[in-house]
């Protein structure tokens, strides 16, 4: 059993189907306090500062703790959650025809172990439709979301390949954490 520290229903939904148990609990923390040059140095700095505020309610040695974050990355710019319509379109467009790059770091703390791995997933996505990337923009699906989308949702159909794992661009690093599990 471990501690999963996150509200993300995806990363859950990764630990369910790797059977493997938890119970989650959510934890608070501003990213935007951070300052990075580089996104394998935001998402650590995220993870990590998750990770401070987790220790900081949690016993690692009663229960293992997980906690993670993830960055969307085009065109050596970190694609974060857009604020509105337009600014979605922007950053879904930047993807279009293009190679999107998602980092997942996390950290994984027990009695026995502490492992902080960031692992990357790349996606060669082909060129979106407009008019199906406007009907997207205008579900609203995109809100809460890195990179504007979920690649098993909108971007799933252009997707020309896949270099990771699926579980990296969906949150959580699964099959490196049971590695080490």
């Amino acid at each position: 059993m471990l501690r999963l520290c996150s509200a993300s229903s995806s990363r859950a939904a990764i630990l369910k189907d790797a059977s493997l148990d938890f119970v989650q609990s959510a934890i608070q923390y501003n990213e935007e306090q951070i300052v990075a040059t580089s996104a394998k140095n935001f998402v650590y700095q995220a993870t990590l500062g998750k990770y401070k505020e987790a220790v900081k309610k949690f016993d690692y040695q009663e229960m293992p703790l997980l906690v993670a974050d993830t960055v969307v990355t085009a065109h050596n710019q970190i694609l974060r959650k857009a604020k509105c319509v337009d600014e979605a379109r922007d950053i879904l467009m930047s993807q279009s025809n293009s190679k999107t790059s998602i980092i997942t770091c996390m950290i994984y703390h027990s009695s026995k172990l502490k492992l902080i791995d960031i692992s990357s997933t790349d996606y060669i996505f082909d060129t979106f439709d407009i008019d199906r990337l406007e009907a997207y923009l205008k579900s609203g699906e995109w809100r809460g979301k890195a990179g504007g989308c979920m690649v098993e949702g909108f971007c799933k159909a252009y997707i020309k390949e896949v270099i990771g794992y699926e579980s990296c661009a969906m949150g959580l690093s699964v099959e490196t954490l049971k590695a080490y599990m």
